[in-house]
């Protein structure tokens, strides 16, 4: 089962300018994600998903492949699905075969675990759910904990 990580990572953030590169205890906040999908042994392979070639230079200092965005793809009305979707469709374009499972992992998740990234892609692949999300129980029980959705392919491009 193919599995690929995406990391929407655009350079416009509107509260907090160049969040995704800022440092964070020493290195750039999208490292800790990138760093985690690394350690989880999942993917096949980690993109960030930019409109920005800062970005773009930091996520292959990490291990990560920079895919440049659409024009328009980088407005803050657009979702992590939309992005997510974009990415799948566009390796259809270059022949690049479509993976199964894809887990769309925040960039300014620098808590994120690789064992919970594991025990999300275990419930997707066996129990055959169509999403994973992080969840947290402390304020509110299934709180979004911002920090992934794992999900197959096909219901990804299905919700975009």
């Amino acid at each position: 089962m193919r599995a690929i990580a995406i990391i929407p990572a655009r350079g416009g953030s509107l509260r907090i300018p160049r969040k995704n590169i800022k440092l964070f205890h020493g290195k750039p906040v999208v490292a800790y994600s990138i760093e985690a999908a690394k350690a989880s042994g999942l993917f096949e392979q980690i993109i960030v998903s930019t409109d920005d070639t800062e970005i773009g230079k930091v996520a292959m200092q990490y291990g990560a492949v920079p895919f440049y965005r659409e024009e328009g793809m980088s407005k803050d009305e657009i979702g992590p699905r939309e992005v997510v979707s974009q990415v799948i469709k566009s390796w259809a374009i270059y022949g690049i075969s479509r993976p199964n499972v894809v887990c769309c992992i925040y960039a300014t998740a620098p808590m994120i675990d690789p064992e919970t990234l594991v025990h999300a892609f275990t419930r997707v692949k066996f129990m055959d759910f169509d999403y994973a999300v992080s969840v947290a129980s402390d304020p509110m029980p299934l709180t979004d904990a911002a920090q992934f959705i794992m999900g197959k392919a096909s219901a990804f491009e299905e919700n975009a």
